[in-house]
């Protein structure tokens, strides 16, 4: 999630601006602007990085290939920069002497940058897509087994896991040179480290504009998440999926009296939009949250027909949804619902300020309608949080700040106190982490 940088010139916070109508990490706006895949001619293609820059400095024996954008081309693609530039050493049989702290990134000789720009498109091909759905958003996982270690791309669209050639002369250097840990979720059992280098992910989030380019480019361009959404979407209308457990929900007299009065209050702190104050019973919101709460238990609705909802009433960028969407769509058995609807969230919290919503319609779900759930807090937050639905500094940030802005003073409390034993994991894991990084 983009964030604009502190303390920055006017002309660079300009610059970053810029950026951001381009769907790129900032840095990024001074150099021109391709898809990743460079063999899909899309303008509406989502995944993008800057055009490669070379440089080439010194004559004669000295003479070397300067990468100047290195490190915002490292960055749209996720990797670290020196795995790249260690990628175009092996391909040319050339040394790659680089200084991260000063973002210098050098090939020995001249090399011209069409080529450089080619190899480029082998790394991709070799080290970042997903074999299954060619998708660019995916993390390098190295799995150890007894001594044997291999390197795989877990791929955050689609969900599978596809091997890289273990011939490759770069493997010894990622192995030597592991991506950072992710702190998202648990190790595996059998070992394994994640993330690359604290880049952005390729799939960065949408932009004011962005349903209406993809609507434009007549559907082909569709992204992996909404693909895997109507994937789930179709499973769920299996027999397995429609187990009594799955769809049970309390429909007492009480619990329906408190979904409604929760409805009803999500005006609490918020104030109203262009689209209207959330208790009027004819705003967009209010229509969302009885539609959901209606269909919830139909076997014909899932992820899609709800995100399409959302679509339809022209609410599904709204962060004020979350607080909706939560409140009616999860019951008793939320912990095992986060999973089943992961895509569906990933696909409509794409900033802070949803995340935060998000948290509000937890807030109300436990500490309103099933105030039984209060003591499972924990382990909703480690759901929403594996499934990287929620970013360390806002949930944590959360956790340290009651608020009477979704429910009652006293509420906030009970809940962000049984929400300590997740805060303290995160603060170990996160200190771990610093003592490995020593």
């Amino acid at each position: 999630m983009l964030r604009p940088p502190l303390n920055k010139p006017s002309h660079q916070f300009q610059s970053w601006l810029q950026s951001i109508t381009l769907n790129t990490p900032p840095g990024m706006a001074n150099a021109g602007i391709v898809n990743i895949r460079r063999d899909v001619d899309d303008k509406f293609y989502r995944y993008r990085m800057p055009l490669l820059l070379t440089k080439i400095e010194g004559k004669g024996n000295g003479i070397k290939t300067v990468i100047p954008n290195m490190s915002d081309v490292a960055r749209a693609l996720s990797r670290p920069p020196t795995y790249i530039t260690k990628f175009f050493g092996c391909e040319l049989g050339a040394q790659t002497p680089f200084d991260e702290k000063n973002d210098r990134y050098i090939v020995n000789g001249a090399h011209d940058a069409t080529r450089l720009r080619e190899l480029l498109d082998s790394f991709i091909e070799k080290f970042i897509l997903c074999r299954s759905c060619k998708n660019p958003e995916t993390d390098l996982v190295i799995l150890k087994n007894g001594r044997n270690e291999d390197i795989i791309r877990d791929c955050k669209a689609c969900g599978e896991r596809t091997g890289i050639d273990m011939r490759h002369k770069l493997v010894t250097f990622i192995l030597k040179n592991p991506p950072k840990k992710n702190k998202k979720g648990k190790s595996e059992a059998n070992g394994t480290a994640t993330s690359n280098g604290g880049g952005v992910h390729a799939a960065a989030p949408a932009v004011a504009g962005e349903a209406q380019d993809n609507a434009a480019s007549g559907g082909d361009s569709d992204d992996e998440l909404t693909k895997k959404i109507k994937a789930e979407a179709a499973d769920l209308t299996t027999d397995t999926a429609l187990q009594a457990d799955v769809w049970s929900a309390d429909t007492s007299v009480e619990v329906v009296q408190a979904r409604m009065k929760a409805l009803g209050t999500l005006s609490l702190g918020g104030g109203g939009d262009d689209d209207g104050s959330e208790e009027d019973p004819d705003s967009p919101y209010s229509q969302f949250g009885h539609w959901v709460e209606e269909n919830r238990g139909n076997e014909d609705v899932g992820s899609v027909q709800i995100y399409k909802k959302a679509e339809e009433l022209g609410v599904e960028k709204k962060h004020k949804i979350l607080l909706v969407l939560v409140q009616t769509l999860f019951t008793r058995d939320v912990v095992k619902e986060i999973t089943t609807y992961k895509a569906l969230l990933a696909k409509m919290v794409t900033s802070e300020k949803h995340q935060k919503s998000l948290l509000g319609g937890i807030e109300r779900l436990v500490g309103l309608t099933y105030p039984e759930l209060i003591p499972a807090v924990p382990k909703i937050l480690m759901a929403l949080y594996q499934n990287d639905v929620l970013d360390e500094d806002v949930v944590t940030q959360w956790g340290t700040h009651v608020s009477k802005k979704y429910v009652d003073k006293e509420t906030s409390k009970k809940v962000r106190k049984a929400s300590e034993p997740f805060l303290k994991w995160l603060e170990e894991a996160d200190d771990d982490t610093e003592e490995e990084g020593e």
